[in-house]
């Protein structure tokens, strides 16, 4: 298994989020799970491009003082949705072999619904903990309604497990 840490950045990590502190209190606790069982921890951050104020060497694209890897932690950088739209992680995953991804981050509608769907045509389990994803109110639906559309309707016995935060840590400590 591996855990995937989706555009936890500056920019876009604040109250604005729907449930932001439960979200990143259980996120901090599936990371130190991770890495207390020696479940590998990759990152991701999102680049929008230069001169958009999100890209590599703007402050609001750097990874989220909350949840910073450590020390031979792999970060990848994407510039579309889909965290497999980064080849070098596309063929990182083949190499290791791996067939179990859970995936936490930014945002539930966007990055993290591409990545959940891209990694399910491709064959991975993937598993959400409940909680550890995101988004913001936007003009159709606000944050809470957009969450639960996702992890409560559209993922769950489609394209993902969703499981709660004990029964994700379990999973990581048994793995």
């Amino acid at each position: 298994m591996r855990l995937l840490v989706v555009d936890i950045q500056k920019g876009i990590t604040d109250e604005r989020l729907y449930n932001f502190n439960c979200f990143i209190e259980n996120t901090i606790r599936i990371i130190h799970t991770a890495r207390k069982y020696k479940i590998e921890v990759i990152y991701f951050q999102h680049d929008d491009g230069p001169g958009t104020g999100f890209s590599t060497g703007d402050e609001d694209f750097e990874i989220a003082i909350q949840v910073l890897p450590i020390n031979g932690e792999k970060v990848f950088i994407k510039d579309i949705n889909s965290c497999f739209g980064n080849k070098k992680f596309v063929n990182y995953l083949k190499e290791v072999n791996e067939d179990t991804l859970m995936i936490v981050g930014l945002q539930t509608n966007f990055c993290i619904d591409a990545t959940v769907k891209s990694a399910f045509e491709r064959g991975y389990k993937v598993i959400i903990p409940k909680d550890t994803n995101t988004t913001f109110d936007n003009e159709y639906m606000d944050g809470e309604t957009t969450y639960k559309y996702y992890n409560d309707m559209m993922w769950p016995e489609r394209f993902a497990k969703c499981i709660s935060l004990n029964e994700a840590i379990n999973l990581l400590s048994n793995f």
